[in-house]
């Protein structure tokens, strides 16, 4: 069974209202901010990252794009790639 650990960030009234994004859609929004800050960082992977903005892999890598973040590639990536390319012939 696996467990998950829930991270709650409560925001005041005026906060909530200062915050230039739509009430219903501030939560996705900050979500969607953090995995992107905390990838830029290096604090999160790019797998993690994209669970975190629930985002599929495409959509995460163009989000990125779209904030000007280029994608860390490491060697282990690379021949995961290298390895699917070849499988594909």
């Amino acid at each position: 069974m696996r467990q998950v650990n829930a991270l709650r960030i409560e925001l005041s009234p005026d906060l909530r209202d200062a915050l230039r994004v739509p009430l219903e859609e501030q939560e996705e929004r900050l979500r969607r901010e953090l995995a992107v800050r905390l990838y830029q960082k290096g604090l999160l992977s790019f797998g993690k990252a994209r669970q975190l903005a629930g985002f599929s892999k495409w959509a995460f890598h163009e989000l990125l794009a779209a904030e000007g973040i280029v994608r860390h590639y490491d060697a282990e990536e690379l021949q995961a790639d290298l390895a699917t390319l070849e499988t594909l012939g």
